[in-house]
């Protein structure tokens, strides 16, 4: 199993308090990382059986909200990976 968001976060942090604000989507992608640690964003599509745009939207939702990091692929520098930051 994944990092658990709940233990992780401390209180008065950015991140915990703003969960309740995202939207549905985010928070499905959100709880997909969870589970699967890291992820592209090919496959939180499949995942999640969102539409393209609506992961794209939860996956810069949850930047801003600084409760995921990304980083490129070290076989292909256009592939981002996503992950719940530790």
């Amino acid at each position: 199993m994944g990092k658990s968001i709940g233990k992780s976060w401390k209180p008065g942090e950015v991140g915990p308090n703003r969960i309740e604000e995202l939207p549905p989507s985010a928070k499905l992608v959100l709880k997909v990382l969870e589970y699967n640690e890291e992820l592209t964003q090919r496959e939180l599509i499949e995942e999640t059986l969102l539409p393209s745009r609506t992961v794209r939207y939860a996956l810069a939702r949850l930047e801003k909200a600084r409760l995921i990091e990304v980083r490129f692929a070290t076989s292909d520098a256009r592939i981002r990976i996503y992950s719940i930051i530790a």
